[in-house]
């Protein structure tokens, strides 16, 4: 039986599809629960980020690698942004 373990925590819906792409190229099977609850207004969100990305265990080291670098990658893409915009 294969256990399912946190890959990364995403902090919004876009970054979140990216990493989905990429686990999709990787072949890894994968889960994304997001946090938002419409109950609290998404309350969690803020303390938590928007979701995070679950991997059966054995791609647990593999999942975090890729989500450190889509995250990396996106940030590096944001700056870029305001630089141009600022």
């Amino acid at each position: 039986m294969t256990r399912w373990v946190k890959g990364g925590i995403l902090e919004n819906r876009f970054e979140a599809d990216r990493v989905a792409q990429a686990l999709k190229e990787a072949t890894i099977p994968f889960l994304i629960k997001t946090f938002e609850d419409t109950a609290y207004d998404g309350l969690y969100v803020l303390q938590k980020g928007w979701g995070m990305v679950l991997v059966p265990d054995h791609f647990q080291e593999e999942a975090e690698k890729i989500v450190a670098e889509v995250k990396k990658t996106f940030k590096e893409e944001g700056r870029d942004e305001m630089e141009e915009s600022g």
